[in-house]
C-alpha cells in the first residue's frame, strides 16, 4: 500500500512556496511530493471496479502540478484549497472524455464475421439499410451530371458496384451481400469500395 508525507506545517509550505514562485526546483518537487496525500484523498471518490487507482492517482496529480505552478499566495487562498479544485477538475476532465469515448462507436469497428468467414463492420450493416444514400448525396443537384461524374472519376470496378447497388442504367437495386456474390468479393470490402465511390461523387458535385 502506498504511503504519502505528512502535510507541510504552515510556515514550511509559506517558505517552499516562495522558493518555488522564486525558481526553485527542488521546492516544487517537494511541494508535490508532500501534497500527494491530498490527490489519493480526492481520487479516492472517483475509484471504481472498472476504473484503475494508478490511472486516478496519475490523473490528479496533473492537477496538483498545475495548482502548483500557477497557485498564488497573493490572492488569499490557501494552496490546499486551490489544489483541491484543481485536481478535481482534472478528475471529472478525465471522466467526461472516458463517457464521450464509450458514446463513440467506429463505424469500421469489427462486429464479427458474415458465414463465409469475412469480417463485418458496422458500417457493412448501416449500408445495408441505407439504399438511399445516393439518392441524398444526389439531391438538390443535376442529375443528368451523374453519369458523366461516374465515367470520368470513378474506376471500373466502382462503377459496377454503384450500378448493381443502387440500380443504375435500368439495373435492378441489390445488397452488398448480393453485389459481393456477383462479384466475387467479400461484403465488407463491397461496403469500402463504395463508400469511397460515394465520397469522390460527393466531391465532385459539391466543387
Amino acid at each position: 500500500m502506498q504511503t504519502f508525507k505528512k502535510p507541510l506545517t504552515p510556515n514550511e509550505e509559506a517558505f517552499y512556496i516562495k522558493q518555488c514562485k522564486a525558481g526553485n526546483q527542488t521546492a516544487r518537487n517537494i511541494l508535490i511530493e508532500y501534497n500527494l496525500r491530498l490527490v489519493a484523498h480526492i481520487a479516492k471518490k472517483y475509484a471504481g471496479a472498472c476504473r484503475e487507482c494508478d490511472d486516478l492517482l496519475s490523473t490528479g496529480t496533473i492537477g496538483l502540478i498545475k495548482a502548483i505552478d500557477t497557485f498564488d499566495a497573493d490572492k488569499g487562498s490557501k494552496l490546499a484549497s486551490y489544489a483541491s479544485r484543481c485536481i478535481e477538475n482534472e478528475l471529472l476532465m478525465m471522466l467526461r472524455q472516458e463517457k464521450k469515448r464509450a458514446r463513440e462507436v467506429s463505424i469500421y469497428e469489427p462486429i464479427g464475421t458474415d458465414r463465409e468467414g469475412n469480417e463485418i463492420i458496422l458500417m457493412d450493416i448501416i449500408s445495408e439499410g441505407s439504399g438511399n444514400t445516393l439518392d441524398a448525396l444526389i439531391k438538390g443537384h443535376d442529375l443528368d451530371s451523374l453519369p458523366r461524374y461516374i465515367n470520368k472519376f470513378l474506376s471500373s470496378r466502382e462503377q459496377k458496384i454503384l450500378t448493381l447497388r443502387y440500380g443504375l442504367n435500368g439495373e435492378k437495386p441489390h445488397t452488398q451481400k448480393q453485389v459481393s456474390d456477383m462479384i466475387g468479393i467479400s461484403r465488407s470490402y463491397v461496403s469500402r469500395i463504395e463508400k469511397k465511390a460515394l465520397q469522390k461523387l460527393k466531391g465532385c458535385l459539391n466543387s
